[in-house]
């Protein structure tokens, strides 16, 4: 049964990846302005900072998942 659970989080894309990490790389990636437009949220559209979208990502679900949604569809634009 451990095997099993290693099995599967190893085939999460996300396992492991932090959402500072996520966020930094999407922000190198597209800036914010073009974040912005990707994900409508004010975080990213009104004086975005670093800190002030991972406070918001943390509390807000539908928001992160967005976030890692764009993060898996840049990673997939890579290969």
């Amino acid at each position: 049964m451990e095997e099993n659970k290693k099995q599967h989080q190893s085939n999460d894309p996300l396992h492991g990846v932090k959402l500072a990490d996520i966020l930094e790389e999407l922000v190198a990636y597209y800036g914010w302005e073009e974040l912005g437009q990707r994900i409508k949220i004010n975080c990213f559209n009104s004086n975005p900072t670093t800190k002030s979208s991972l406070k918001f990502l943390r509390r807000t679900p539908w928001a992160r998942e967005k976030v890692e949604q764009l993060y898996l569809r840049m990673l997939k634009d890579f290969k």
